[in-house]
């Protein structure tokens, strides 16, 4: 059932993959429709992650957010689907990294250093891996949890991997970067998903109680590579720009906590300044302190 469901899903994939860019949108705009307020595809979920984060805003203004984060929504499973076919010259035309940004990383390059990166699911994450791979010398390496689905996982699998991009089972990290120890890399953590309440980094995140992933500090303080965190931030319809910074230059030397604490404060700044492009259907905080 699984590969009949995914044959007959994947041609439509690919028809959305080849439209205009205006053609894309104008199909985005029926999706929000019938996603918003047809399905309601986890409208509680959003808004009462809305409502905890920003208890500052008023109902109006939460549900304002709530309905920009949907059309956003629908604009990146569309644009998710366009890294099939897109070309290179259009990759970068859409997604592009700031001069300073290409100048932080080609001088890793040319100290010999591997950098583990951090971001979020803020922006367009998956055009940032390919626009990554096109523009820097590092290899690069995204952890990844595979799909249930085997079909729908080698197709995702297929979208990240066209322009360079490598991948590595977050299980595997830790083992498959100390192999790749002699090479220069980049190894990118998404930093904001759920892990096991007993096994998590504690903190206020969004002004609620949150577990974080410790391995992206375990692995960057085991190693001592440098932590860069990374932004892709939404311009305009279809336009990204991607910002880098270093957090923690040598992380062997800072105490328990110390970098976790840093990337999750960095992420918060940055969803506070553009919210709408943040995972919000994401259930972040089912688990409780």
């Amino acid at each position: 059932m699984k590969a009949i469901g995914f044959y007959l899903v994947l041609p439509f994939i690919y028809l959305i993959s080849i439209l205009p860019f205006p053609v894309l949108y104008l199909l985005s705009d029926f999706v929000f429709v019938l996603i918003y307020y047809v399905i309601g595809y986890r409208r509680n979920v959003v808004t009462e992650n809305l409502r905890n984060s920003f208890v500052e805003k008023s109902e109006k203004e939460i549900s304002e957010l709530r309905r920009k984060f949907y059309c956003y929504l629908c604009d990146l499973l569309l644009e998710t689907f366009k890294t099939l076919s897109i070309s290179k010259s259009s990759m970068l035309k859409h997604c592009t990294m700031n001069e300073d940004s290409k100048k932080l990383f080609q001088n890793y390059y040319e100290e010999k250093k591997s950098v583990v990166l951090v971001l979020g699911h803020l922006g367009n994450w998956e055009w940032g891996g390919n626009t990554f791979s096109l523009e820097c010398k590092q290899q690069l390496y995204v952890l990844y949890h595979p799909l249930e689905n085997n079909y729908f996982n080698n197709l995702v699998i297929r979208m990240r991997t066209r322009f360079g991009t490598k991948l590595i089972k977050m299980q595997n990290a830790f083992r498959d970067m100390v192999e790749k120890k002699n090479e220069i890399n980049i190894t990118a953590f998404i930093a904001d998903q759920t892990p096991p309440p007993e096994n998590a980094y504690w903190t206020t995140f969004m002004n609620q109680d949150t577990p974080v992933f410790q391995g992206t500090e375990k692995i960057a303080r085991k190693l001592n590579y440098p932590v860069v965190f990374i932004n892709v931030i939404r311009i305009s319809r279809g336009k990204y720009e991607m910002i880098a910074e270093t957090l923690c230059e040598n992380p062997s030397s800072t105490s328990e906590g110390e970098i976790t604490q840093m990337h999750t404060k960095k992420l918060e700044e940055e969803i506070r300044k553009n919210p709408e492009t943040w995972l919000w259907s994401h259930r972040r905080w089912k688990h409780k302190r």
